[in-house]
């Protein structure tokens, strides 16, 4: 659970089906710039999850060089496992005279248990977790079972390199903010968010070639295609956990081209590509942004 808690929660949303492949010689990556008066902001679409045999390209590795400074969704450099756990666990566990099947009904707990036996998962271990987090249970479960791992992703490979050269990292939300996202959300919403999580679940094997080589290419059409497109079922789940921070994310991002300093800042992909993305918000701003 200290794994699930200390997650970038939308990434289990935005690119969870993501595996090796070989980087192509390509121009365009998943990587945008913009320019103030004195420095230079880069906007990184990050890959929570990957294979410790993956490499990160080379024009990701020269914009952490550039940087000054580093902003992720979260403090990842600061983030207590043990934190992480209990607010999981706070946030995440239902009542005692409550369980996930009267939360979300026999048909939507039926999928979810399904999925939970296919993953070697006892579906009783699921009974008293909120929808949401019962969610990223089988969300995680997946990508382990495709031998994918959190500390091999983008933010965790950030966090060794600034740790040893001495930069600061600092984030957009708290842990408490991020997780509240979810638990916060209505009952439908939550109980969309385990039927989405199961659903993109039983199409991980086919998606994960496309992503991964859609990722490393910058194909940002591709990339909007697949990641978008379960959340045309499910608008109101889209919006509170992508648009609506997106929102919030831009002032952060428009005050720190004020500063001299460089930063690179790492956020879920979808946070960065499609209608409502971060850097639509700074291009319709009239910020000129480019992507490398």
């Amino acid at each position: 659970m200290v794994r699930l808690a200390a997650l970038p929660i939308f990434f289990l949303l935005a690119g969870a089906n993501l595996a090796h492949a070989a980087e192509p010689n390509t121009e365009h990556h998943a990587l945008w710039s913009l320019h103030g008066r004195t420095n230079t902001i880069y906007l990184l679409g990050s890959v929570h999850f990957l294979r410790p045999s993956d490499e990160l390209p080379a024009v990701v590795k020269d914009a952490y060089a550039d940087a000054e400074k580093i902003i992720m969704e979260l403090d990842m450099d600061d983030l207590d496992p043990l934190e992480a756990q209990q607010s999981a666990m706070s946030l995440g566990l239902l009542p005692a005279d409550r369980d996930l099947q009267s939360e979300v009904g026999i048909d939507a707990y039926n999928k979810a248990s399904a999925q939970a036996k296919a993953l070697g998962l006892e579906p009783s271990v699921l009974n008293r977790f909120r929808p949401w987090l019962a969610a990223m249970t089988l969300v995680q479960l997946q990508l382990l079972k495709q031998g994918l791992d959190p500390s091999s992703g983008v933010e965790q490979r950030l966090v060794a390199w600034a740790r040893a050269d001495g930069k600061e990292i600092t984030g957009f939300e708290t842990l408490q903010e991020q997780l509240g996202l979810l638990a916060n959300l209505p009952a439908k919403e939550q109980r969309e968010f385990l039927l989405y999580s199961v659903e993109d679940a039983e199409h991980a094997s086919e998606e994960v070639e496309t992503l991964i080589s859609a990722w490393r290419v910058g194909d940002t059409r591709r990339l909007e295609r697949v990641l978008t497109d379960g959340f045309d079922k499910y608008p109101d789940l889209y919006r509170p956990l992508t648009t609506d921070r997106n929102k919030r994310w831009l002032g952060e991002v428009e005050k720190l081209l004020d500063d001299r300093d460089d930063y690179l800042i790492v956020v879920g992909t979808l946070h960065l590509i499609g209608k409502g993305s971060l850097v639509e918000l700074l291009e319709k701003g009239g910020h000129k942004v480019t992507q490398h």
